[in-house]
């Protein structure tokens, strides 16, 4: 017997109707590309992208139809998600901090025909649109007197194609499972591959986000959403905000200490999610400059493991909470969360930091488990790691144009991370499998000695990768960018991990360099490290003098 409510398909056009019919007089803020702060509301972000729409289906955009963005977040970049959504066809985010040839690869992989751009990256195009031969129209995130003089005249500006458009376009009437939206992973252990993510996944995900143990936001709250709308998903907050009418703000392309801080104090935000980096940088500059970030309350830091000393600063200087979140492209992209359960909320601020810097606890709608290399299921007992899988409405069952479904007989996608779970429901990533160092037939977290090194005070970043050894297969090689004006040898950070980790964990060499390179999501490059020092000569392997 099958119940009798009624069928409403969870499309995403849904989502900004209620922000504009609920909350339209809230203000969407940007910092926009050209210089100057932009404001506007839901109501004109509704208008504008219903006005899009219309432009969209000028220019042969059918449902279906890939249509590309390289941008900034910005309000104008949030009107082309949802009018592009709207009549079904699928947003595929480009990242702009791949290079030009990854960019054009994925355009051409997914067979976007209409390509949006902000000022910054539209040079990329013009320069590549002959290696882009399926691509039928780019548009360029301004308006006509800011138009690049030199771009062809099928280059459109954004602000002449949508103007005089109707502003009742019809969204929705689709299937909920229709795709919404392409994103593609870094592509660190081969090409990037596509998630193709569908309303209903888009819009199940919003409520995952919407639990108090998640992000929880209201309409009281203000948002600086500062990951970027190109990295998975951005998160779920252009989707999550507007379901609450919560205010957005939005850096556009400065995430600088400075500008950081100016956003949080200028419109008092209370709540921000970005990658650890941009949480360093915001930290340097407030320890250098006394600034203070009063309104700022509550911040979710994903994408990399979290180090202890960030978490412990911002409550200890600032007041601000910091909430540990892990997920990836092929979850949507929330998997886990650093919310407290009641017991741990009570211990006191040092005693609950070992569970704050724990991944966190898997919402409703998301399942996890732990296998061996066997795919044996491991205990979750808080020791034993295991290899990580997931499964949920809203993780990805399958790659576009891929070759077939990358999950197992029960339903579990392989995140490719080696972490524990405890009887709590607390999930750590010990390291990701590839990222493991094999010594003697044992395994050696990477992330954990990063995590420990960054707290040093000379110590601007840390990287551990594994180097060849012939008794032992691999062994610890420390990278290390100091920062500036400081020196240290490796007596000296040895001896900081001296106590700190087993003994044979301890790295066998250290070397210092001027950068560690990120990849384009803001992760450390290993990938590229392990190239760099694949040669490296431990100094236990030099004959004795």
């Amino acid at each position: 017997m099958l119940g009798l409510m009624q069928d409403w398909p969870l499309t995403l056009d849904k989502i900004l109707d209620y922000a504009a019919a609920n909350a339209g007089d809230r203000e969407i803020v940007t910092r926009s590309v050209e210089g100057p702060i932009v404001r506007t509301s839901y109501a004109e972000v509704h208008r504008r992208a219903k006005q899009l729409s219309h432009a969209l289906i000028e220019l042969g955009v059918r449902p279906g139809d890939r249509v590309g963005t390289l941008a900034w977040n910005t309000a104008r970049h949030l009107e082309i998600w949802y009018g592009v959504m709207g009549i079904g066809a699928v947003c595929h985010t480009l990242n702009p901090r791949l290079h030009p040839d990854q960019i054009c690869w994925l355009i051409r992989h997914a067979d976007d025909r209409v390509i949006f751009t902000d000022l910054t990256f539209a040079p990329i195009l013009l320069a590549n649109a002959a290696s882009l031969p399926n691509l039928r129209q780019l548009v360029i995130l301004t308006d006509e007197a800011r138009r690049p003089a030199a771009a062809p005249a099928r280059v459109l500006a954004y602000e002449a194609l949508i103007a005089g458009r109707p502003t009742d376009c019809a969204w929705g009437q689709f299937d909920e499972q229709t795709a919404a939206g392409l994103c593609y992973t870094s592509g660190t252990t081969g090409d990037p591959k596509g998630v193709l993510y569908s309303h209903r996944s888009n819009f199940l995900h919003t409520f995952v986000t919407l639990q108090r143990d998640v992000i929880g936001l209201s309409t009281q709250d203000t948002v600086l959403m500062v990951v970027p709308m190109f990295h998975a998903n951005a998160w779920g907050l252009a989707f999550s905000c507007p379901a609450t009418g919560a205010k957005l703000v939005m850096p556009g392309a400065r995430m600088d200490g400075a500008a950081m801080q100016e956003l949080i104090n200028t419109e008092e935000v209370n709540f921000a999610a970005a990658v650890p980096t941009v949480w360093q940088m915001l930290l340097q500059h407030l320890d250098e400059t006394g600034g203070r970030i009063d309104s700022l309350k509550r911040v979710v830091i994903g994408g990399a493991a979290c180090p202890p000393a960030l978490i412990q600063a911002y409550h200890d200087r600032y007041g601000v909470e910091v909430v540990h979140a892990w997920g990836m492209t092929e979850t949507s992209p929330l998997g886990t969360v650093g919310s407290l359960t009641k017991k741990v909320a009570d211990l006191p601020f040092d005693r609950q930091m070992p569970f704050r810097m724990k991944q966190g606890r898997a919402p409703l709608g998301v399942e996890l488990a732990l296998a061996d290399d066997a795919d044996r299921p491991q205990p979750h007992d808080g020791v034993t790691p295991g290899r990580l899988k997931v499964r949920g409405p809203i993780v990805a069952k399958a790659y576009f144009r891929g070759e077939g479904e990358i999950v197992d007989a029960e339903g579990f996608f392989d995140t490719g991370d080696i972490a524990t779970i405890d009887a709590d429901g607390y999930m750590q990533i010990t390291d990701r499998a590839k990222d493991l160092i094999k010594s003697g037939g044992e395994w050696i977290s990477s992330i954990d000695m990063e995590n420990l090194l960054i707290a040093h005070p000379k110590v601007a970043g840390a990287a551990v990768i594994g180097v060849p050894h012939p008794k032992w297969t691999e062994r610890p090689l420390l990278i290390v960018k100091l920062k500036p004006g400081q020196s240290a040898t490796r007596e000296e950070l040895f001896g900081f991990l001296d106590g700190k980790i087993a003994r044979w964990w301890m790295p066998d060499d250290m070397v210092t360099v001027d950068e560690i390179p990120l990849g384009p999501t803001g992760k450390i490059d290993k990938k590229l490290l392990r190239i760099r020092f694949a040669d490296h000569r431990l100094p236990s392997l030099e004959p004795a003098a």
